[in-house]
């Protein structure tokens, strides 16, 4: 009967953090889906030769449909 009632326990206890996998993954997407649809700038300076160098990068929203 224990063995019963462990295995409910660690079932619901799997289904929880399932769950919170699930709203943290839906959090992190809104979040990654906001700051792309803005340009991101990077400034370096080469170590080598002291020269600046500038990344840009820019995100597209995923098609859909």
């Amino acid at each position: 009967m224990a063995d019963e009632k462990d295995v409910a326990r660690l079932k619901e206890r799997l289904d929880l953090m399932d769950e919170r996998l699930d709203n943290v993954d839906s959090v992190l997407t809104a979040v990654a889906e906001r700051i792309m649809k803005q340009p991101i700038r990077i400034q370096l300076t080469c170590p080598h030769c002291g020269k600046n160098i500038e990344v840009g990068v820019v995100g597209s929203p995923k098609p859909t449909g």
